[in-house]
C-alpha cells in the first residue's frame, strides 16, 4: 500500500513562503493498492496533486469525504476526471438527517458558489452514504464511523494485506472528558485506530490555543500524539495544520510534544508530497 499526502492543511489553503515543507493545499490523501486501486481520501485542495499521480486512462475513482466543510470539498469540482465523458466517480461521505450526501453537495457544487451544476459534470457520479457496514473498494477493505467533529464526520480504517491506516483529519476526542485521555472504549475514533500501522490525525492546535478553541472539533498536538499512544499505534502523523501555523512553528510544536510524552511510536511530521510504502 502506497499513502501519499497531497493536501495537509487545515481550514484554509495556505501557500506561501512561511508554508513550503508542510504545504498549503487543504486535506487529500491517495492511497494505492497492490492491485493498482486508487482511493482519495477527503477532496481538499490537495485533490489536484492526487489527480496529477493516476493513470489517464483510469475510467473508475472513489473519493471517500470524511465531512462537508469547505476546506474538505473545494477541490472536488477542479478533480479532471468528474468532467471526462464515461467515467464513473464514486463518492463516499456522511450520511444526515436533513438532506441526502448528493443534495448536501449540490449546494457547493451549483451557481453561486460555483459555475457548473452537479448535473452539468460529464462523468458518471455515484454518492455512498455512511457508517455503513465495512465495504470493500477494489484490494481495500474499509470501515468508516462517526466521530467527534461539528456537522456529521466520518474516520476511515483502511486495510489491505494485512496493513493498516486510519484517517482521522478532524478529530477531537478529548472533548467533554475531565482526565484524557480516558478508558479506550468510550474514546472517540478508537475502534477506527487501534493497532494501525498507520495514523494520520488532526493536530491542529498548540495546548494553549485548544483552551481558547474548545468543542472546535480539532486536537492539541498533545493530545494528537497522546490517541495515538492509546491506539497504540506503530507510525503517527500529525496533520490538518493550523493556517497561520508556518513550518518553523509546527517543528516546535512537535519537538515539544515529543519531549513531554516520550512516545515509543515513530512520529513523521505530515508534509505535503510525502509518501509512505507500507507492508505487512
Amino acid at each position: 500500500m502506497k499513502v501519499t499526502l497531497c493536501g495537509t492543511r487545515g481550514s484554509l489553503a495556505s501557500p506561501g513562503p512561511n508554508t513550503v515543507r508542510y504545504g498549503g493545499n487543504t486535506s487529500c490523501v491517495l492511497i494505492q493498492g497492490l492491485e493498482s486501486t486508487s482511493i482519495i481520501l477527503d477532496a481538499g485542495s490537495g485533490i489536484r496533486l492526487a489527480a496529477q499521480q493516476i493513470s489517464e486512462d483510469t475510467r473508475q475513482f472513489h473519493i471517500l469525504l470524511t465531512h462537508l466543510h469547505m476546506d474538505h470539498v473545494v477541490g472536488l469540482p477542479f478533480f479532471p476526471p468528474i468532467l471526462r465523458p464515461g467515467v464513473d466517480v464514486h463518492i463516499w461521505g456522511p450520511a444526515s438527517t436533513t438532506l441526502t450526501l448528493e443534495k448536501r453537495i449540490h449546494r457547493y457544487l451549483s451557481p453561486p458558489l460555483f459555475p457548473l451544476r452537479l448535473g452539468e459534470v460529464q462523468s458518471n457520479l455515484h454518492f455512498h452514504e455512511l457508517p455503513v457496514a465495512p465495504v470493500e473498494i477494489g484490494e481495500f477493505r474499509i470501515k468508516g464511523e462517526m466521530i467527534l467533529h461539528p456537522n456529521p464526520t466520518v474516520g476511515y480504517r483502511i486495510q489491505e494485506n494485512g496493513v493498516t491506516v486510519t484517517y482521522l483529519p478532524d478529530h477531537e476526542p478529548a472533548l467533554g472528558v475531565i482526565h484524557y485521555p480516558s478508558s479506550k472504549e468510550w474514546t472517540s475514533g478508537y475502534a477506527l485506530a487501534e493497532g494501525s500501522d498507520l495514523l494520520i490525525h488532526d493536530s491542529q492546535f498548540t495546548r494553549e490555543e485548544y483552551v481558547e478553541r474548545y468543542g472546535y472539533g480539532h486536537s492539541s498536538m498533545q493530545q494528537a500524539v497522546q490517541f495515538a499512544q492509546l491506539c497504540e499505534v506503530k507510525e503517527f502523523v500529525p496533520f490538518h495544520h493550523d493556517p497561520w501555523h508556518g513550518d518553523a512553528q509546527i517543528d516546535a510544536m512537535i519537538e515539544q510534544a515529543l519531549q513531554e510524552l516520550q512516545p515509543s511510536f515513530r512520529v513523521t511530521p505530515g508534509m505535503e508530497g510525502l509518501s509512505f510504502d507500507l507492508q505487512a
